[in-house]
């Protein structure tokens, strides 16, 4: 960019993307200027010049957290604009203006930089801030960008999607009013409080588990908020009677401990016993058969890690109790 600041023909080009093109630059060199309503240092209503770097967006939350921008953020119309800065969006930026102008802090670090020229079909090539724009304000006012150095210092800021499981609301004195809610304050006076409450979102909370803790078979639910702790799986359970009755005296046995027991007594084939006990991802599993019980043994199956072990039907109960507690030997 050249010391001097030039006007240059931008006739075709209105916003940053065509500007840039126009002028083969990159976006980081250049600002782009949003006009918002708000309000001058005497408290008169009047619109305001945000600026922020080309390849940046402004953070609308922040900017309407300044004092010379009104609450809630409202951007001014194209007549607006064009009375203001003289020319219509598209052509705008900071130099020469009576308004006040607040430009984010990486715009500010700029040397040089590409702006509009309140002109319309024209931008400036190589405005500096110091000489070409009389007054301004610095301010945090842009969202942040995966790459950004982390407000700790370590490393860099990634951006990830997440989900949203809680809720915040500010509702200030409207409930308090219509209550004639009201606190003492400092001086012993009555006055109508402030109010805000939150919410959790149960089924959120569900799917951001399970988006944590899943593998390729289903769903690996942590203990904490499992539906059920423990699931039997019996095989053959509608023909064998040894494993009927092997089932519901575990099943009633458990259950009396106070332990939360699903039964699979579906008469399916183990294959789809098998899936749909993965799918639904009960932590703990006991598969009942008529093999494992002429050995004596029921096995048991961590949904997890995926370990396997024969239980002795002798002292099931008080294994299966053990390893829902973590305290198997």
């Amino acid at each position: 960019l050249p010391d001097t600041m030039e006007t240059v023909d931008t006739a075709s080009a209105h916003s940053i993307p065509e500007v840039c093109a126009h002028l083969s630059l990159s976006a980081q060199h250049c600002v782009k200027t949003l006009a918002v309503h708000g309000q001058n240092q005497d408290g008169e209503p009047c619109i305001v010049a945000l600026v922020v770097r080309g390849d940046h967006e402004l953070n609308e939350i922040k900017a309407e957290k300044l004092t010379h921008v009104s609450e809630p953020l409202q951007f001014a119309s194209d007549e607006e604009v064009e009375q203001a800065f003289g020319a219509k969006p598209g052509c705008i930026g900071p130099a020469g203006l009576s308004i006040p102008v607040i430009v984010d802090r990486s715009a500010a670090e700029l040397q040089r930089f590409v702006c509009g020229a309140n002109k319309q079909g024209f931008h400036y090539l190589g405005a500096q801030w110091e000489r070409d724009v009389s007054d301004y304000m610095v301010a945090d006012i842009r969202n942040v960008n995966a790459g950004d150095p982390s407000p700790d210092g370590e490393g860099t800021l990634e951006i990830k999607r997440g989900i949203e499981v809680g809720h915040i609301f500010q509702l200030g004195d409207k409930y308090s009013q219509a209550m004639n809610a009201s606190v003492l304050n400092e001086q012993g006076k009555a006055e109508i409080m402030q109010m805000g409450c939150y919410g959790i979102g149960v089924t959120r909370v569900m799917a951001a588990a399970i988006e944590q803790n899943h593998d390729d078979n289903g769903i690996l639910w942590p203990e904490s908020i499992a539906p059920f702790q423990l699931a039997l799986v019996p095989l053959n359970l509608h023909k064998s009677e040894a494993v009927r009755k092997t089932t519901e005296s575990l099943y009633d046995r458990l259950q009396a401990q106070g332990i939360d027991v699903l039964l699979d007594d579906r008469n399916e084939r183990p294959g789809v016993k098998f899936a749909d006990m993965e799918l639904i991802g009960v932590p703990h599993q006991l598969v009942i058969g008529d093999k494992s019980l002429d050995r004596n043994v029921i096995e048991y199956r961590s949904r997890r890690s995926g370990e396997k072990q024969d239980i002795p039907l002798d002292n099931a109960l008080e294994q299966i109790i053990a390893l829902l507690s973590g305290n198997s030997a």
